[in-house]
């Protein structure tokens, strides 16, 4: 079946998927080995990888990607922008995008296809994956705060980008994915004063690995902090409501503490201690890095 024209692209799939990837070539084999398993019939979907330039090089990629999917080459760092790279090429009326770390269940595209019936934009749900049997400090504080796609979707009016799907008219009506910032929340918050409407799909799940330790857990937290400032200081005080929610970081510690104690998702008083362990250290560098942050624009 051949779908209508959009610009210069003659549509001839139903679905594009876009997976940015950075020098992870064991994370894309998995991603891909998810993807070519989807329930929704191979036919109706083609994969697009768009690779950061990683330093293994292109025949390395392609070696991984094989006949799986289309490489697309994007040479401006970071994912939104390889995103951004990918779309161009892409030929489905729909596009649904994931990270080339996460595992996609059998049922995704055909769950995200079927709630693009009643929405424009669709988050699906997101679970973690876990490196052993007993949780560190990290996994633990990721098993209880990561993650939380509904909460997102249903209160904050914003999906991640490693569970999304959208029409590809909504993505030419608000534009490429920006950098700087926390460009999900962003690119979501711009579709709705567009107004196209944002839904939840629990049905359409991906797994995404949490970070296994304190480093990888800093990386993050240092990347959305900076995102989350510049998001902040485009919205009216921008400057004084990041000044109260760093602030309120040391205090978060205590409010938040009983959802480590109680959580269902971590096993035992080591893993609970973890957790708050990480929990209170995250919170203080947190409150540090606002704080540097605002000092730093100020000078």
């Amino acid at each position: 079946m051949d779908w209508p024209r959009c610009g210069r692209v003659t549509l001839m799939v139903e679905v594009s998927v876009i997976v940015p990837h950075y020098n992870d070539l064991q994370g894309l084999d998995r991603c891909l080995a998810a993807l070519t398993a989807q329930s929704l019939p191979r036919d109706r979907y083609e994969i697009v990888v768009a690779d950061n330039m990683s330093p293994r090089g292109e025949a390395a990629v392609r070696e991984v990607i094989g006949q799986r999917a289309q490489l697309v080459l994007a040479r401006e760092k970071g994912a939104g922008p390889a995103r951004n790279a990918a779309t161009p090429v892409a030929q489905g009326r729909l596009f649904a995008f994931t990270d080339s770390d996460c595992v996609p269940d059998s049922g995704w595209l055909a769950a995200g296809v079927a709630a693009l019936e009643a929405y424009d934009i669709v988050g699906g749900a997101m679970s973690l994956l876990f490196s052993g049997r007993e949780k560190s400090g990290a996994e633990a504080y990721e098993a209880v705060f990561a993650f939380n796609n509904r909460r997102y979707v249903e209160r904050e009016g914003f999906s991640v980008t490693a569970n999304l799907f959208c029409r590809r008219e909504v993505y030419s009506a608000t534009g490429p994915f920006h950098v700087g910032m926390s460009e999900d929340r962003d690119w979501c918050l711009r579709a709705r004063a567009l107004g196209f409407r944002l839904g939840y799909a629990p049905a359409a799940r991906v797994a995404h690995p949490a970070r296994s330790d304190w480093r990888a857990l800093h990386a993050k937290w240092h990347r959305l902090n900076a995102e989350l400032y510049a998001n902040t200081l485009m919205t009216p005080r921008g400057r004084l409501r990041w000044l109260a929610s760093t602030a309120a970081m040391p205090l978060s510690i205590l409010a938040h503490l009983p959802r480590v104690l109680t959580s269902p998702a971590l096993a035992g008083t080591v893993e609970r201690r973890r957790g708050a362990a990480t929990l209170a250290r995250l919170r203080l560098w947190r409150f540090a890095d606002g704080m540097l942050r605002l000092v730093g624009a100020r000078a």
